[in-house]
């Protein structure tokens, strides 16, 4: 099991940064997800780890050791697109077996993984079908197999669940990262499906712009975000601008308004331009308690076991909050509502460079 380390990659594609002076190291024998929006350069960032990209710049390390040009046979690591690439004209069977049989195992060899991976992946009754004739799946768990009985020490996955239906990609979330950590293999799964990520990792990496903005466990980057990106990406939040009053014990933020909000200790300095993010989870709402703010609920989502709740404040700020379901018909659209949330769940950014607005944005 390979620990992996990325120094300074850089990869442009005309005016287009796909990677941008990444750097990221994964532990060894552990379930990292890369998590980020479309165009982040996730896809980029394994092709260059699989070496089936060369970097402009920046240097790949595997236990310390330089694998920025080794040929791709040399780094045995195994890349399992979204789109699985199964061969359609080949069974089941000749697909898990098709590395194997390309590097000339012998038969016994070939038997021997062949049992070991139908088993693990649950396909022992359906080794003579076509892929055309598995369900979802059973198409991904064929995939896995392949990748597995290539040998490989790293697992390199490409949104592997993207192209299953929502029930079966809860249910194989865990299917996967109890497989992978069976076989005790180091695993970099890029996703774009935040809710993936936070289930299934040890440690998340939020990337961007070909930069990883921030790593840590799922804990830590929900409870901990570094940027108001981190924050409204990982989980939807509200963002109030203002200035910075007090730091300690608590921050306090004044508004343009003239309403001061609590958030978490920071060490923004008093008169510094900074920004609140409170998750939408994390605040709630009343009728009769006097909380930080007033607005007008609009509409309300039904979402099962919460409401999302969707509201204009006086300023013509929109604002949103999840509130437990049993709240149905407490609450109704035009209803003027109190906004409070604990102080220790408000957390305080600095204005970001380039405006709040650009910060948010998701292309």
């Amino acid at each position: 099991m390979p620990d992996v380390k990325l120094v300074g990659l850089r990869k442009s594609y005309g005016d287009i940064k796909a990677a941008d002076g990444l750097d990221l190291e994964v532990k060894d024998g552990e379930y990292l997800c890369v998590l980020g929006p479309t165009g982040a350069g996730k896809t980029t960032l394994l092709r260059m780890i699989s070496g089936l990209l060369v970097p402009d710049k920046g240097k790949i390390f595997f236990d310390g050791k330089d694998f920025t040009r080794m040929e791709t046979e040399e780094r045995k690591a195994a890349l399992l697109s979204q789109t699985y690439a199964l061969f359609p004209q080949l069974t089941v069977e000749e697909n898990i077996m098709f590395g194997l049989d390309i590097r000339g195992a012998d038969e016994k060899l070939k038997e021997q993984v062949l049992i070991s991976m139908l088993d693990l992946v649950r396909l022992s009754g359906r080794s003579e079908a076509y892929p055309r004739e598995l369900s979802g799946g059973m198409q991904q768990r064929t995939a896995l197999a392949r990748a597995l009985a290539s040998g490989a020490d790293l697992l390199l996955l490409d949104e592997p669940l993207r192209a299953l239906d929502a029930r079966l990609r809860i249910s194989l979330r865990i299917e996967l990262r109890s497989l992978v950590k069976t076989l005790k293999m180091t695993a970099i799964h890029v996703t774009h499906d935040q809710d993936e990520a936070l289930v299934m990792a040890d440690r998340v990496a939020v990337i961007r712009d070909g930069r990883i903005l921030q790593i840590g466990t799922p804990k830590e980057i929900w409870d901990e975000p570094d940027t108001p990106f981190v924050a409204n990406f990982v989980g939807q939040s509200n963002f109030f601008t203002g200035e910075v009053m007090q730091s300690s014990p608590y921050t306090l933020l004044r508004t343009p308004e003239g309403t001061v909000l609590k958030g978490r200790s920071s060490d923004l300095a008093p008169g510094t331009t900074a920004v609140l993010g409170v998750k939408i989870g994390n605040t709630d709402l009343s009728k009769e308690r006097k909380g930080y703010l007033k607005a007008k609920v609009e509409r309300i989502i039904f979402e099962g076991r919460n409401l999302h709740v969707d509201m204009m404040m006086d300023n013509g700020q929109r604002i949103s909050s999840k509130v437990p379901s049993w709240r149905k018909g407490k609450i109704a659209p035009g209803d003027v509502v109190d906004i409070y949330w604990e102080e220790s769940k408000g957390t305080v950014f600095p204005m970001p460079p380039n405006g709040l607005e650009n910060e948010l944005k998701v292309e």
